[in-house]
Order: C-alpha cells, then sequence, then structure tokens
C-alpha cells in the first residue's frame, strides 16, 4: 500500500519542467605565453544574485527568481574566469589569474570587482552594474577604483538570452577595465 501512495509523487515529480543551467562565456581564449601579470579578485556580488538561480526585472522594484534556471555552478568564479579571460585578451597577457592565487609577489596588478546588479529587463535587456578597484601587488596600494554600467539588448526571448548578452557586457566591462591598466 504504501508503494502506491507514492506513486503519484513520483508521477508529478517527472513532470516537472526540467531544469536548464546557464554559463557565462568570454569572448574567446587569453593570449598565450606571458605579458604582465594580473590577478582577477575576488569577486562580490550583491545579495539578490548570490544564489544559483537566474534573476530578472520584471517591473522597476519586483524581481523574479527562476527555479528552473540556474548558473551552472558558483557565479562569482564564473565572472572572475570570464573577466580573467577577456582582460587577457584587452592586455595581450596570457599571464592573468583568478583568485585565491599562491604569491601576491608574482603579479603586477589585482582587480577586484563588485557586481552591484546583473540581470535581465522586462524591456528585452540584460543589464550590469559593476565597481572595480585596482590595487598595485605586491604592495597592495589603491591605484583606481571606478565604476561602469551597460546594457545590451537580448537577440531574443529567454534565459539563454540572456546569459549571452550578460557575457557581452562582460566583455565590455573588461575594456573599460584595461583601460585603464594600459
Amino acid at each position: 500500500m504504501r508503494l502506491f501512495a507514492l506513486l503519484p509523487i513520483a508521477l508529478l515529480a517527472s513532470c516537472a519542467e526540467p531544469k536548464s543551467f546557464y554559463v557565462l562565456n568570454p569572448e574567446g581564449p587569453p593570449p598565450s605565453g606571458g605579458g604582465m601579470a594580473v590577478g582577477v579578485g575576488p569577486v562580490s556580488v550583491a545579495g539578490y544574485l548570490d544564489r544559483p538561480n537566474l534573476v530578472f526585472q520584471e517591473t522597476g522594484n519586483r524581481m523574479s527568481v527562476s527555479e528552473n534556471h540556474r548558473w551552472a555552478g558558483d557565479l562569482q568564479e564564473n565572472i572572475a574566469r570570464v573577466i580573467a579571460t577577456n582582460l587577457g585578451r584587452r592586455l595581450g597577457t596570457g599571464n592573468v589569474r583568478t583568485y585565491p592565487w599562491g604569491s601576491d609577489g608574482e603579479l603586477r596588478y589585482q582587480v577586484s570587482i563588485d557586481i552591484r546588479q546583473m540581470h535581465g529587463k522586462d524591456d528585452g535587456e540584460a543589464f550590469l552594474d559593476a565597481a572595480w578597484r585596482v590595487y598595485s601587488l605586491p604592495d597592495r596600494r589603491m591605484i583606481s577604483s571606478k565604476s561602469w554600467s551597460g546594457s545590451q539588448d537580448m537577440d531574443a526571448d529567454g534565459y539563454d538570452a540572456m546569459a549571452a548578452a550578460e557575457s557581452k557586457l562582460m566583455a565590455r566591462l573588461a575594456t573599460e577595465i584595461a583601460a585603464g591598466l594600459k
């Protein structure tokens, strides 16, 4: 009898919408070889983003958190990896590391990033608002602190288009950071 009581629950679970997982992607591989040594991280994200679920802004103050559309892995690590790859391309160096790294002595700069907003919007755009600080190493002296906001049209509706648009925004953010390091 217990087995038959569990059957409806199992059937309902099998009818649930499958989960989809997304990543941010860099524009391409970093250059190989040496060059200026840069560390990216730590990366922090706003509290509403500190979850595996993708977030969409429905109206001015109302956000929607998707149960079935999630980041594939840790969002902070994904952001650091994508920014590091894009930054390496902009700076022409294959010597970009993500936090944590072994020793500051091997790096010339550290870029820490705060993602204040990152979500899709009801007008068909993805939005990114970030701040970053650049430190010279190994003395850990802050040499710049800046903010940047941008939006990117999504090519289509849906979470896949949102993740692709956020990837483009990460590339634009890396361009802004690189301009301060050149």
